[in-house]
């Protein structure tokens, strides 16, 4: 196993009983990555974090977190985590908070009263040190709780559904925090079903449905693959329309004459204006859009699995 892998699974597995919550959880993160985790609900997501965490044991399979098998607390001691459901010590304010975790991850006075002030200021709650977490809304919440992942100076951080809760200003900063992650060389592995958050900070995702990985692949590879074509071309005819399925698929005519394909590749595109020309189209428009990660995710997990 290499020493730039921040997560080695190899066929993590989870059974609840006669319910198989994850059947083969198999991806490699690297050290200083921004790892993004795709499914719908029930795809095993959680599941799968919390496997990795050592909060509950798999079923078979094998994994490390930063070199050293899951469960070693040494490692743990190294990693920051941000749970999707959390109930904090609402009778406590936020310094309390922090203060708690600082001391249970046995951080000394001295550290804990130099670093707290800076995630708080860091996660927009300054002026918030004194106020109870009862007080708190579900999106102060969730900052407070990314300040609790951030407090150990992590090697690799987990969140699950980080921007839950937040408004447009409050993503921004989770955002902004997870790019001066990845400046620092901090790990990241991200769950989030806001797929738009995702396309702007990952570097590489792994789809996952029922438990099984079906695809793990980088934000790079999207931007070169799966690229919509509009054409308009003075001409059009059903032959011209079959004639195009050798080129991509999904070859459709919209309005105004106008015919939409996807290619699997950007280097098919000069290809396609070639062939059009070449076969006496008059080609007055060849406008090529990416797919979006939505567009990948539903081609890739499936229509109608989005809760």
């Amino acid at each position: 196993m290499t020493n730039s892998l921040a997560i080695d699974a190899r066929g993590l597995r989870k059974e609840f009983g006669a319910k198989t919550a994850v059947a083969d959880l198999t991806l490699q993160v690297q050290q200083g990555e921004i790892f993004g985790f795709l499914g719908p609900n029930g795809a095993g997501k959680t599941t799968s974090i919390k496997m990795m965490l050592g909060l509950t044991a798999p079923t078979a399979g094998k994994a490390t977190l930063l070199g050293q098998p899951l469960g070693d607390r040494q490692t743990r001691a190294r990693i920051g985590f941000l749970p999707e459901h959390f109930r904090f010590h609402e009778w406590l304010t936020a310094a309390e908070f922090l203060d708690l975790h600082g001391r249970l991850f046995g951080m000394s006075k001295a550290q804990r009263t130099a670093v707290i002030p800076d995630l708080l200021a860091l996660v927009g709650l300054a002026d918030r040190a004194g106020t109870r977490l009862q007080a708190f809304s579900k999106g102060m919440l969730q900052r407070i709780g990314l300040a609790q992942a951030l407090l150990n100076d992590p090697q690799l951080v987990f969140l699950d559904e980080p921007t839950s809760g937040l408004d447009p200003l409050g993503r921004r900063l989770v955002r902004d925090i997870i790019n001066g992650l990845r400046a620092e060389g901090t790990t990241v592995f991200l769950n989030s079903h806001l797929l738009s958050e995702v396309e702007q900070t990952c570097d590489r995702v792994a789809f996952i449905r029922d438990g099984l990985i079906l695809q793990t692949a980088s934000l790079a590879e999207f931007t070169a693959e799966g690229i919509q074509v509009t054409l308009r071309v003075g001409n059009t005819s059903p032959q011209l329309l079959a004639d195009l399925a050798q080129f991509g698929n999904g070859v459709t005519e919209g309005v105004n004459g106008r015919i939409h394909l996807t290619l699997p590749h950007e280097n098919k595109i000069p290809e396609l204006a070639n062939w059009l020309i070449n076969n006496g189209c008059n080609l007055y428009e060849l406008s090529p859009q990416h797919l979006s990660l939505e567009d990948r995710f539903l081609q890739i997990v499936g229509e109608g699995v989005m809760g």
